[in-house]
């Protein structure tokens, strides 16, 4: 089954696997973001919070790294094949924007 998400007016059409593994990484993030909250209401000291906070951070990081290298294997790619130019500016403001 193929997954399709919706953006500014453009979807992107997803393999099975794809859209799994993107979404297990976003349920680790958001037992991660729920254990940060968990550990502010029990009062943790401030470095052990700050210290998940940043395991969290890491983990957005490589989140974003596996779907941009998606988008430039398949959305870029096959834009590029099909003469799309604008797509490589595309993809040049998003990393301006990334980095």
């Amino acid at each position: 089954m193929e997954h399709s998400k919706q953006c500014c007016n453009r979807i992107k059409e997803r393999t099975e696997s794809e859209y799994k593994k993107l979404i297990n990484r976003l349920n680790r993030i958001e037992g991660q973001v729920r254990g940060v909250r968990g550990m502010v209401e029990k009062s943790a000291y401030c470095t052990d919070i700050l210290i998940q906070v940043s395991a969290i951070n890491a983990a957005l990081d490589a989140f974003s790294k596996e779907l941009l290298a998606e988008h430039i294997r398949t959305c870029v790619a096959n834009d590029i094949r099909e003469g799309k130019d604008e797509t490589a500016e595309e993809l040049i403001e998003t990393l301006k924007k990334l980095l």
